[in-house]
């Protein structure tokens, strides 16, 4: 059947929801009637990916060593599938090998499979990403096209204020993001001068003025439209995830939950907490890998602050300095989502716990990889694991952020979850 999925653990479900946080119901019911089969399931979010295809091929990678490290475990397995992208000129590690080996000089125009991905994540803007495409292609020399360009980027996105997805509490609380409401011209050449750092001077050398600013037009597009996506895993988390977790409690207590997320799945993951029923004790880790949002959003000044202690069991924010897409564009483009307040250090200021770990909260740990494999985890509360051991291959901008299919991080979610 079409419908099958292209994951081979057993058993395996699938769990989609809407932008709204609205599951399908067949798949979330079929998934509360089966459940109880298992005493173990672990919860698989995507971050940025185009399609179910890209979802699911991910999720049998992931998943593919678990059987053999967890043999007596009665273990099963759930991919969250949600609407999400990725642009289509970012390779995923073992799955795009044609595209890592090409060209790394980042792409300045819009390729066809992410106008298409764009379309269909945003069902009104295909005028819209049409127009963003012809300025993309001839790339006028006029302020005048800038300014069109970032009144384009705003419709397609949907921004209004605080709508990039606030991690900590002083952000969102302007009356627009100034990454489209500063010159955009100007929030360009910053975008471009980032990329020359990813790629390396030696690698690219880009002129000033206007043709390096439409250089940098195409990430201020791709980050606009992450920053939606993140705001969206957000939703979800809290509106979708969280409350079937909480009927999953109440129809298969004895069922041990294991959320694992990558990128901005992390963020979904973590805002599930946020939505879980008050008297659901099911959560018995969390596993977030390369997680694209904030590193303070567990602290005293973040908006998950304290829901760790929903978790019975550790917190597990996997990190690595190899990835480039949260170590130099995140920090840029969160600035840029909010104002220029504070950013003296814009790393430690707007840093991402997928690049630094879990920051300012009381008790938190930090291991290294060679730790946590020979010694294990904490039994509660948060630690931060720097994976670059093995999360260090990609090309630029994105870096390694989705090279998490390693058996290694597979034992830490086995091992976050006591899972024997």
């Amino acid at each position: 059947m079409a419908d099958q999925p292209e994951v081979h653990v057993r058993p395996y479900w699938e769990l989609t929801f809407d932008a709204d946080g609205d599951p399908e119901p067949g798949r979330r019911d079929r998934l509360l009637r089966e459940a109880h089969q298992v005493r173990d399931l672990v919860v698989f979010a995507h971050g940025w990916n185009n399609d179910r295809s890209v979802a699911t091929r991910l999720y049998d990678r992931f998943f593919a060593p678990f059987p053999a490290l967890a043999p007596n475990a009665h273990l099963g397995y759930v991919g969250v599938l949600w609407p999400s992208m990725r642009f289509a000129d970012e390779p995923i590690p073992d799955f795009d090998p044609a595209l890592a080996a090409a060209d790394t000089t980042p792409r300045t125009t819009l390729d066809s499979g992410t106008r298409a991905a764009l379309v269909e994540m945003f069902p009104h803007g295909k005028p819209l990403v049409d127009q963003l495409a012809r300025l993309l292609d001839e790339q006028p020399d006029s302020d005048t096209a800038f300014d069109q360009f970032g009144g384009l980027v705003r419709q397609l996105v949907g921004i209004r204020p605080a709508a990039l997805g606030a991690d900590v509490r002083e952000e969102g609380a302007h009356t627009a993001p100034a990454m489209l409401q500063q010159n955009t011209q100007d929030v360009c050449v910053e975008f471009a001068e980032a990329l020359e750092a990813t790629v390396g001077a030696a690698s690219i050398r880009w002129p000033g003025g206007v043709v390096k600013a439409w250089k940098g037009a195409h990430e201020l597009l791709r980050q606009a439209t992450y920053f939606a996506m993140k705001k969206r895993a957000g939703k979800v988390g809290q509106a979708g995830l969280g409350p079937f977790l909480g009927r999953l409690a109440h129809d298969a207590p004895d069922v041990r939950v294991h959320l694992v997320g990558h990128s901005f799945g992390a963020r979904l993951v973590s805002f599930a907490l946020a939505g879980l029923d008050p008297a659901a004790h099911n959560v018995k880790s969390v596993t977030l890998l390369q997680g694209a949002f904030s590193h303070y959003a567990f602290a005293n000044r973040g908006v998950l602050k304290g829901q760790q202690a929903r978790v019975d069991g550790p917190l597990v924010s996997c990190y690595s300095h190899f990835d480039t897409a949260l170590s130099t564009m995140y920090p840029i483009a969160s600035r840029l989502a909010d104002d220029d307040k504070g950013a003296f250090d814009l790393g430690l200021r707007w840093g991402a716990m997928g690049f630094d770990g879990i920051q300012d909260v009381a008790g938190a740990v930090r291991l290294t990889l060679a730790d946590v494999l020979r010694a294990g985890l904490p039994g509660k509360g948060c630690a931060s694991v720097d994976a670059a051991q093995v999360v260090r291959n990609g090309p630029p901008p994105s870096g390694a952020h989705s090279d998490i299919c390693h058996e290694e991080l597979a034992r830490v979610v086995l091992g976050a979850g006591r899972i024997a």
